[in-house]
């Protein structure tokens, strides 16, 4: 199924929560003012070094790698802005899809190793579904792993589906077949079920209210986020507390008090570190702030484009505690609030 790109956004959030897709807003905003000169010129330099460092099959390797992390890049591509089919970087994106894809196990519909892989694997593909013309993603001898877009994600969706009823705390952990849960897997998944029913995907309403019953019970009336295994020990965490936020927000659960209190601590906290996952703290951070709090995100916006502009290296990438492909798409996506292209992009 193919649609114009230009009406493939939909007025929701960096994730989706409407039952079909809405018209989006124009790639004409990312230039101009609208896009401060320093984020265009990072950006560009940032999707130069992935471009130049993808492989000939599709992925990326240099620390972490699988699914995930070429979903995590292929999202980078298609937040800018560029034509998705016919843009200086569709090549690129049509080979991560296809790598993404032929990662899939046929039957199940998993992408592992992990069902984080799963969960940004699954957001690529919710965000490339209508955007990129199946039509021309395939090549010739690709017979054996030729699914469309829709039909893969459709697969992702039934699993992560089928892999959370299995689950007695309605939530998701590394593995499928995992009767434990935390936030962090659990809010890459969530993102990605929101991204695929925006997208046009059937995911039930009672799949979303579980997860989302998961966070509140893991979200303490300070605003904090429990790893897992209840809210006993809690640590800050501005990743964990992101998360919580940003779910909370595009699944549109706004009048929660666990909400109220996520959001309220993250913005009190802006200053705090994200230690060791300082590039998945920030991934999540911008969302949640640009979600929550307008004027908040508008101010902290201005602080991150000048330390990532310090932290970019000269062939455009950044460096990372999961590898620099992690690093560099991440950094880059928590910068793409500011082109709003995307579905997952708007408030």
């Amino acid at each position: 199924m193919y649609r114009n790109p230009i009406q493939t956004g939909a007025l929701a959030l960096l994730l989706f929560v409407a039952a079909a897709p809405c018209v989006g807003q124009s790639p004409e905003l990312r230039f101009g003012e609208t896009v401060p000169r320093d984020v265009r010129e990072m950006y560009d330099r940032g999707l130069r070094y992935l471009a130049e460092s993808q492989e000939e099959d599709g992925g990326w390797s240099g620390g972490q790698q699988g699914p995930g992390v070429d979903g995590l890049c292929v999202v980078a591509f298609l937040a800018s802005g560029e034509d998705p089919n016919f843009g200086i970087y569709s090549n690129q994106i049509r080979k991560g899809l296809r790598k993404i894809i032929q990662s899939q196990d046929a039957n199940t519909g998993y992408m592992g190793p992990s069902m984080y892989h799963h969960g940004f694997g699954m957001l690529a593909l919710a965000e490339a579904y209508g955007a990129v013309d199946d039509r021309n993603l395939w090549q010739a001898g690709d017979a054996d792993a030729k699914r469309s877009i829709g039909e893969a994600l459709e697969l992702a969706v039934r699993l992560a589906i089928t892999s959370q009823k299995k689950n007695p705390l309605g939530a998701w952990r590394y593995s499928p077949e995992a009767s434990d849960a935390d936030t962090s897997v659990s809010g890459s998944i969530l993102v990605g079920l929101l991204a695929a029913r925006n997208a046009g995907i059937e995911v039930p309403d009672e799949s979303i209210d579980r997860a989302i019953s998961y966070f509140k019970s893991m979200t303490a009336d300070s605003g904090q986020v429990a790893y897992a295994g209840g809210i006993g020990g809690l640590n800050e965490s501005l990743a964990r507390i992101s998360i919580a936020t940003l779910v909370f927000a595009v699944g549109r659960r706004h009048d929660l008090t666990q909400y109220a209190a996520a959001k309220t601590y993250l913005t009190q906290h802006l200053d705090a570190s994200g230690g060791h996952y300082k590039e998945y703290t920030l991934y999540y951070q911008a969302q949640a702030l640009f979600q929550g709090d307008a004027e908040t995100w508008d101010k902290w916006n201005k602080l991150l484009i000048r330390k990532l502009k310090a932290e970019q290296r000269e062939n455009g990438s950044f460096d990372g505690s999961f590898g620099t492909p992690v690093a560099t798409s991440m950094s880059l996506l928590a910068l793409a609030l500011n082109y709003r292209f995307l579905p997952i992009y708007e408030r």
